[in-house]
């Protein structure tokens, strides 16, 4: 049986996205660096597994998060997705995902693309922790305060020091498998 990392319970959809998804370097893929943003700013109060579970939901209603679409969202569009009881149904936290699609369109403008934003927090190259188990692995560093700061400096929400460590963990800025865990040294790195 493989080691895997404390958080990891026996649901077949967290072993998947831990095995698969979780602290893998994602370049190059700003659809799906939006998709991870909004799902962690969805988390917000809540636990990863209640996002997971309606994740597909979140890509219907969200139109598979293509930045460019959910920007031309309108208000009779919001409405229709309070009333979609596949995903977490709170104003805020769906106006902050058409909010965060602007933000991202205006980033890659910028810097040329979303992720050589989010990359250029670590000069491109992930940073691989060395923690024993999963209890030594923090909230936040001050590496995502500073991201935190910058994003919401532009005008970003839902993005947090948490909520940015979370994101980082996910696209694999940083790779959080503990020293038990078959993928400590990571995966396509």
């Amino acid at each position: 049986m493989l080691g895997r990392c404390g958080w990891v319970t026996d649901e077949p959809i967290y072993i998947s996205y831990h095995d698969e998804e979780w602290g893998v370097p994602v370049y190059e893929d700003d659809r799906y660096l939006f998709e991870m943003l909004s799902l962690e700013g969805a988390q917000a109060g809540l636990s990863w597994i209640t996002i997971l579970k309606r994740r597909e939901n979140y890509r219907e209603a969200f139109d598979h998060f293509y930045p460019e679409i959910v920007a031309t969202y309108s208000d009779e569009k919001v409405e229709s997705l309070l009333l979609n009881e596949g995903i977490i149904r709170n104003k805020r936290k769906i106006s902050s995902v058409i909010n965060n699609a602007h933000k991202c369109i205006e980033v890659a403008k910028e810097f040329g693309s979303f992720h050589k934003y989010i990359w250029s927090f670590v000069d491109g190259q992930p940073i691989l922790n060395t923690w024993e188990d999963d209890k030594e692995i923090p909230a936040y560093t001050d590496l995502s305060e500073k991201m935190s700061k910058d994003m919401k400096k532009r005008g970003f929400r839902f993005v947090g020091p948490t909520i940015c460590y979370s994101f980082m963990q996910a696209i694999g800025i940083v790779n959080d498998h503990t020293k038990q865990c078959f993928l400590y040294h990571g995966k396509n790195q």
